[in-house]
């Protein structure tokens, strides 16, 4: 039983997949090549912006938001605690400080309401995270940040293809990221990412950041990193997105055949809630339960593959510690860190497959 089923997806689309890589390599431009500006116009296309940017991570597409926005030292960025490290890491690298709002019980995803009261003269942005492949509730963190006059940076690593009232993640803010690490909803084959933005001035200084503030050969106007896309990572996407669309699809059903299936255990196992104007990738599949760690081995024991997103609230990793945010400061995400659990997901999770492990777990939460 596979948590995530790349195999399975790659012989489906395993002559597209060929096809493309071996033309990388009869060109031999790894570095930029032609598959890249196909890539970043194809995605820019699907998320619906003028500016997509192909980057070499996820986290380098945080990052390189950032430094395009001039975001440094003295200066701070509203965001969640709980989502992955990269969010409050990458505005750490930046000079600045990560200042932490709680989540919406529900979604996981950053509480609005509780935004505005974190903003001080200092705040150069707000980074909400769409957590699990749902996006957060932007018509509302858009507001906030417009009274203020402060950027939105979307962390949509979870996200890409999802939609928030007929909108893509990615296209909702002033600039969009995501990432396309093999286990993402639309992954390649090593690391990857990109930002999405509309905002021509911004793209052309990340385009510039991403090949070490180049802006012309050997002419460096401005400090950057080396955050190049390999042109091969580009091939396997340009390959992997001619499905997506049908993926997606799939991916739905199987969280609905999910949700459907566990209503039984609705008084014991809390299914993921999707807002109504949402569409969600279902990144993860991610339930709440009672003494948790204790269904967590008994589900390993069974030869389910499960896992915690996330564990440790970011306000709560050493790395942060010494911040002015501590144990006990934001309950919702604290409480959460010690409930979620993550089951199988993917577009080619079996029925069968998938009624084994609703009955184990049911079993699982049953005993524990």
């Amino acid at each position: 039983m596979e948590f995530i089923d790349l195999k399975t997806q790659y012989q489906s689309i395993k002559q597209s997949v060929d096809r493309r890589i071996a033309r990388v390599l009869e060109h031999g431009r790894y570095i930029m090549g032609p598959e890249v500006s196909e890539l970043e116009a194809r995605i820019a296309e699907f998320v619906g912006v003028d500016q997509a940017i192909s980057v070499a991570s996820g986290t380098d597409a945080l990052l390189m938001a950032m430094m395009a926005l001039e975001i440094g030292h003295g200066h701070e960025v509203i965001t969640t605690p709980f989502t992955f490290i990269a969010t409050a890491e990458t505005i750490v690298l930046t000079g600045a400080r990560p200042v932490f709002v709680d989540i919406d019980s529900r979604t996981f995803n950053i509480d609005p309401s509780l935004i505005e009261a974190a903003i001080t003269p200092d705040t150069r942005a707000i980074m909400p995270v769409s957590l699990y492949g749902q996006c957060a509730s932007f018509d509302a963190i858009n507001a906030i940040a417009e009274r203020h006059n402060v950027p939105v940076i979307e962390d949509g690593a979870q996200s890409f293809g999802a939609t928030y009232k007929e909108r893509r993640s990615g296209g909702l803010t002033t600039i969009g990221c995501t990432s396309f690490y093999p286990s993402k909803p639309l992954g390649c084959y090593g690391d990857g990412g990109a930002c999405f933005t509309n905002n021509a001035v911004l793209a052309e200084r990340m385009r510039s950041i991403r090949v070490h503030g180049e802006s012309e050969r050997y002419e460096h106007s401005i400090l950057g990193i080396n955050g190049r896309m390999d042109t091969l990572q580009a091939a396997i996407l340009l390959a992997k997105i001619e499905a997506y669309e049908i993926e997606i699809r799939a991916r739905e059903r199987v969280g609905a055949r999910y949700d459907a299936c566990f209503e039984i255990a609705k008084d014991k196992i809390t299914t993921p809630h999707i807002e109504p104007h949402n569409q969600s990738v279902y990144a993860q599949y991610t339930i709440q339960i009672e003494r948790r760690d204790a269904v967590l081995d008994q589900l390993t024991s069974t030869g389910v593959p499960t896992a915690i997103h996330y564990p440790l609230p970011l306000h709560m990793q050493p790395v942060f510690r010494g911040t002015e945010a501590g144990k006990g400061d934001h309950p919702v995400a604290e409480r959460m860190a010690k409930h979620v659990l993550s089951l199988p997901m993917h577009p080619f999770l079996d029925p069968k497959e998938q009624d084994e492990i609703v009955s184990l777990t049911i079993a699982a939460v049953d005993s524990s």
